[in-house]
C-alpha cells in the first residue's frame, strides 16, 4: 500500500509573479529633458534637478550638457539658465512627466501666466523615437527648433538629433556657456541662443 504524501517533502510551485514582472519592466527608453529657470539661485536649481532626474525610478542621466545663459525672450525677469541631459528611463512618458512636474512643484514652480518667469521648468523634448502628442504632453517639444538654448546644448550631448540648418536658423539668439559638465566655470560663447523657458 502506497505510503501517503509527506506535506514536508512537497514542493511548492514556482511563484511565477517575479516572471510577469520581468514581462511588465519597460525597455529603457533614451530621453532628452530640457531644463530652466531664471528666479532664485536658478543654477542651483537646475543642478540639483538634474540630481533629482538620475533618482527617479528605473532612471538614470547618461549625459548632461554644460549650463547656459540666455536672455528673456517673449519674457521677462533676470537670464535664464538652461541645460539639456539625457537619460536612460523605464518610465512611460506620461510617468516621466508626473515626475518632472513634482520636481518643478519642490523646487517652487508658479505658473501665473503663460510664459511668466520661473524657478524651475522642465520639459520632454525627445522620447525615443516615439511622436505623441496629447492634452498634457506633445513629443517631441513642438517648440524646441525654435529656441536656440534648447538646440545649442542639446546638439551638444545628442548631435545626431540636431541638424545644422536647425542650428543655423537660430543663430542670431543669445546664448553663452556658464559651466561645463563638470561643473568647472569657464565662461565662454556658444554658437547660438534665446530664452530660457518653453
Amino acid at each position: 500500500m502506497a505510503e501517503p504524501p509527506d506535506p514536508q517533502r512537497q514542493t511548492r510551485a514556482p511563484d511565477a509573479s517575479w516572471f510577469f514582472m520581468i514581462l511588465l519592466k519597460r525597455e529603457p527608453v533614451t530621453a532628452c529633458i530640457g531644463l530652466g529657470g531664471n528666479l532664485g539661485d536658478a543654477r542651483a536649481a537646475v543642478l540639483q534637478a538634474i540630481d533629482d532626474i538620475a533618482a527617479l525610478p528605473d532612471t538614470s542621466v547618461t549625459r548632461r550638457s554644460s549650463l547656459y545663459g540666455t536672455t528673456p525672450i517673449d519674457s521677462s525677469g533676470p537670464d535664464y539658465i538652461n541645460a539639456v541631459v539625457v537619460i536612460s528611463t523605464g518610465l512611460s512618458a506620461p510617468d516621466l512627466l508626473t515626475h518632472l512636474q513634482r520636481l518643478e512643484l519642490s523646487a517652487g514652480r508658479e505658473r501665473p501666466y503663460r510664459n511668466a518667469p520661473r524657478t524651475l521648468d522642465m520639459d520632454i523634448l525627445l522620447y525615443g523615437t516615439a511622436r505623441i502628442e496629447s492634452p498634457s504632453l506633445v513629443v517631441p517639444h513642438p517648440r524646441m527648433y525654435e529656441r536656440a538654448f534648447v538646440l545649442v546644448p542639446l546638439a551638444e550631448v545628442a548631435p545626431d538629433r540636431v541638424q545644422a540648418g536647425q542650428l543655423t536658423a537660430v543663430a542670431g539668439q543669445g546664448i553663452r556657456v556658464l559651466v561645463s559638465p563638470t561643473h568647472s566655470p569657464n565662461p565662454s560663447p556658444a554658437p547660438s541662443g534665446g530664452r530660457g523657458g518653453l
